[in-house]
């Protein structure tokens, strides 16, 4: 089953987030973008690349209004002393969300049973609370924040100018496409 448009459903996890910890819940998501970017776990050799990438482009996710959430299966002890140890990780200025419960990772289906521990999975939510993208893949393959800036971007785009839709490779400012039957068998 997609989650795709559905409602995140109720949830309250600790985070590390600017030195100190914080709760996040689904109340914390509302009336903003969100990405959710879940993690395998703490002190592993490529999650550190992807947090750094998110840093290095967090700046371009506030300007678009959206808040970021690293989320791995350890507690947040653990993130605040990855934080403190991991020069890539100590960039991170976003919220980094523990779930040791995994209670989070199975509602976004990318929890990993036998090993305890979630798959790659990023997820864009909007105000609402309703998820709007998502992709999951095997954990050796680590992402491009680029790619999640493109599909919030597109995501805002199209929440903004119903009966628009991003065609492939959209990119903020070029041509969107209004579909009709006049563009069937056209394009």
């Amino acid at each position: 089953m997609s989650l795709i448009n559905t409602q995140v459903q109720p949830f309250k996890n600790q985070a590390f987030h600017n030195g100190k910890f914080i709760e996040v819940t689904e109340a914390s998501l509302k009336g903003k973008w969100n990405v959710f970017i879940f993690m395998p776990a703490a002190f592993t050799f490529n999650c550190p690349t992807e947090i750094e990438d998110a840093a290095d482009n967090y700046a371009a996710f506030q300007k678009a209004g959206a808040e970021v959430y690293i989320i791995t299966t350890d507690t947040h002890f653990s993130h605040k002393v990855w934080h403190e140890t991991s020069p890539a990780v100590g960039k991170a200025k976003f919220p980094l969300v523990g779930d040791p419960t995994h209670k989070l990772t199975r509602a976004f289906g990318v929890h990993i049973e036998e090993d305890g521990l979630a798959l790659r999975g990023t997820f864009v939510i909007n105000p609402e609370g309703m998820i709007k993208t998502m992709e999951v893949h095997s954990n050796e393959i680590a992402r491009d924040v680029s790619e999640t800036l493109r599909k919030l971007t597109a995501a805002q785009y199209t929440a903004a100018n119903p009966g628009q839709v991003c065609p492939a490779k959209w990119k903020e400012g070029a041509k969107t496409l209004a579909p009709s039957i006049d563009l069937v068998g056209k394009i």
